[in-house]
C-alpha cells in the first residue's frame, strides 16, 4: 500500500538522483510528459477526472524513481568541488548520530554542530570543517582545536556527493530507492553500509 507521504526519487534523463519530490510533484510532471522513464518498484496509480467524450476515467501511475527531460548542468569542474548546503539534520545523518569526540549515539536535541577548527581560529561553516558533537563536549572543546582540548575525533569530516546528500536529507527511503542511490556513491563511501 502506497503511503502518500513517501517521497519519490527524481533524477535527470542519465540517472543523476536531483532531489526528493511529492507524489502531486511526480503526477505533474507525468501529466507533462516530462517523464522520461521510470524504475524501482511501482507505488502508485492514481485516478483522474473523466474525459467528456468517452466516459474514460484517465490514471496515472507513479514508481518510486522518475527520471525527467532533460540533464543536470552542473558548471566545468563543479563535480570535484560540488558543496551541499550545510544543516544540522543531513550532517547529524553523515555521523551516525554520533558524537565524534566522546562515541555515544544521541537523539537530534542532544547533539550540536562543532566546528574542528573554531570560527575564533579562522575555522570555516564547511563540512570537511564540522562535526556532530554532543552539547557536553561540544562546550568543553569550547573554542580550541580537538589537539588544544585533549579531544580525539573519531571520524575525518567529509563533503557529501549529491546523492549522499539525498540520501542524507532525512526522508524514508524505500529499498529500491536506497539501491539506486548506493549505486552513486563513491566506493570509499562510509555510507555504503548504512541502511
Amino acid at each position: 500500500m502506497f503511503d502518500f507521504q513517501q517521497p519519490v526519487l527524481r533524477t535527470d534523463i542519465s540517472g543523476m538522483p536531483l532531489e526528493w519530490i511529492d507524489y502531486k510533484r511526480a503526477v505533474t510532471l507525468v501529466t507533462l510528459d516530462q517523464v522520461a522513464y521510470t524504475c524501482g518498484d511501482f507505488e502508485l496509480s492514481i485516478a483522474g477526472g473523466r474525459n467528456r467524450i468517452t466516459g474514460e476515467q484517465s490514471i496515472v501511475e507513479i514508481n518510486s524513481i522518475i527520471a525527467t527531460q532533460g540533464h543536470f548542468r552542473s558548471t566545468p569542474g563543479e563535480g570535484a568541488r560540488y558543496s551541499p548546503p550545510l544543516h544540522n539534520l543531513p550532517l547529524f545523518q553523515r555521523d551516525g548520530y554520533l558524537c565524534l569526540y566522546c562515541g555515544d549515539k544521541f537523539h537530534y536535541r542532544e547533539l550540536s554542530r562543532d566546528h574542528v577548527t573554531p570560527f575564533s581560529q579562522g575555522g570555516q561553516d564547511t563540512w570537511t570543517n564540522v562535526v556532530t558533537a554532543c552539547v557536553r563536549c561540544n562546550n568543553f572543546k569550547a573554542g580550541r582545536t580537538p589537539e588544544e582540548a585533549g579531544m580525539a575525533l573519531l571520524a575525518i569530516p567529509f563533503t557529501p556527493t549529491r546523492a549522499e546528500y539525498i540520501f542524507l536529507q532525512g526522508k524514508r527511503i524505500l529499498a529500491d530507492q536506497m539501491e539506486f542511490l548506493k549505486s552513486h556513491f563513491p566506493r570509499t563511501s562510509p555510507l555504503r553500509n548504512r541502511t
